[in-house]
């Protein structure tokens, strides 16, 4: 009876313990949410309704014309940035996708002389800061007339070390003995690469495609360098833009944007949620 009394205890203590973390963290979640829900509610909301109290968190006099104005009605209007983001982001995607699976594929599948080496040498690039990269990189942009483009922008970002790091750990999860198979039935190295490795690779690209999403559509530093046209702004240089235009006065336009600016991260996190916590653990089993 003791020994069951104990057991009981602490089963019931370790119950208990679950559930007021499980309060907590309900808890730090709606505080962390609720800023995003004031801006989507004041988005469709009219500027004298903004700062009344108590809040309205579900307008009583909906309005979508806050997202006309900001979608059509500005110089330029908010779909060219939109459509600049779009651009750049979906080139880099695909190409980083392209160059760190390749490069990747190099570093954990095949023997050559000084591999792993010439794998730290790259990785070492990693503490090389963009603020020191900056100005020779800007320099030569300039030479090649591509300043004030918005290839500046797509040719750094189809590169990353990170992407070629994330990937080869994943690589080497996958047992050697599938492209041993491979070679013996008469494949060649691009024909394993693309038609064995890769399909058992989508958490780890899924992955990499939401991070360098997130980071190309979230990138300001680069565009404010590099971009002066503003025909050619991306998302966070246009609403830094906007905001700075309105002057802080039309709080429903600038929440209007906001949220026009930060929809699709949500739904492509949303569509890939299921790979990225797989594809970002799986390289830690092995390296």
């Amino acid at each position: 009876m003791g020994k069951e009394s104990i057991n009981f205890d602490k089963k019931t203590r370790e119950k208990i313990g679950k559930l007021f973390m499980t309060v907590i963290m309900f808890a730090i979640g709606i505080i962390m949410i609720l800023p995003f829900v004031w801006m989507l509610s004041t988005s469709f909301k009219l500027e004298v309704d903004v700062f009344k109290f108590p809040i309205e968190w579900i307008p009583r006099r909906f309005t979508t014309k806050n997202y006309v104005e900001v979608w059509l009605n500005q110089n330029p209007p908010f779909y060219v940035y939109y459509l600049n983001s779009i651009k750049i982001t979906v080139i880099c995607v695909l190409g980083e996708l392209a160059t760190s699976s390749l490069a990747a594929y190099g570093f954990s599948r095949l023997n050559f002389k000084g591999r792993d080496s010439i794998f730290l040498m790259y990785l070492g690039t990693m503490m090389i800061p963009f603020q020191v990269l900056m100005v020779p990189r800007f320099m030569l942009f300039q030479w090649l007339g591509l300043y004030n483009t918005h290839w500046s922008l797509i040719l750094p970002g189809m590169f990353t070390t990170l992407g070629v790091f994330l990937l080869r750990q994943y690589f080497l999860t996958i047992p050697m003995e599938l492209s041993e198979s491979a070679r013996i039935d008469g494949a060649g190295e691009f024909r394993t690469f693309w038609q064995i490795i890769l399909p058992l690779a989508k958490p780890a690209l899924a992955s990499l495609a939401i991070l360098t999403f997130v980071w190309r559509w979230n990138d300001y530093e680069g565009p404010l360098v590099f971009l002066s046209n503003k025909n050619l702004y991306t998302i966070p240089l246009g609403l830094t833009n906007f905001i700075d235009e309105m002057g802080g006065q039309q709080n429903t336009l600038i929440m209007a944007a906001s949220v026009s600016a930060i929809f699709p991260i949500i739904i492509v996190f949303l569509l890939g949620q299921k790979y990225f916590i797989e594809g970002i653990t799986a390289g830690s089993i092995k390296g």
